[in-house]
């Protein structure tokens, strides 16, 4: 079975952990490719293949300032990951209750 492309969607894109380190570093501003391979210890090629995804699913913006190339962070596309993950929101909470409830039962019974 072929492989889907990482660049369809911003859920592709994110499912590369490499990516997803990318996205945090730039959730604190803007960055050169140089400042992120230094952060993420990576080769520069690398992060170079990887912005590129993330800018194809426009999860990332570039713009040159002067001879640097500074990208930044575009959270518009993340909104489509945080509308489906809260959905699953109630379904968690509840089992979180219903774990407390078990853990309190447990320890008033370790209490006796």
């Amino acid at each position: 079975m072929a492989r889907a492309s990482t660049t369809s969607d911003a859920f592709n894109a994110v499912a590369e952990p490499r990516r997803r380190q990318i996205l945090d570093a730039l959730a604190s501003g803007e960055h050169s490719v140089g400042e992120l391979v230094e952060a993420l210890h990576v080769a520069q090629p690398v992060v170079s293949k990887h912005l590129k995804v993330l800018r194809d699913v426009d999860l990332v913006s570039v713009r040159d300032a002067g001879r640097q190339r500074l990208y930044r962070l575009n959270g518009a596309p993340l909104r489509t990951i945080h509308d489906w993950v809260r959905s699953y929101e109630e379904t968690w909470s509840e089992a979180f209750d219903r774990m407390d409830g078990v853990l309190e039962e447990l320890t008033s019974q370790e209490d006796q």
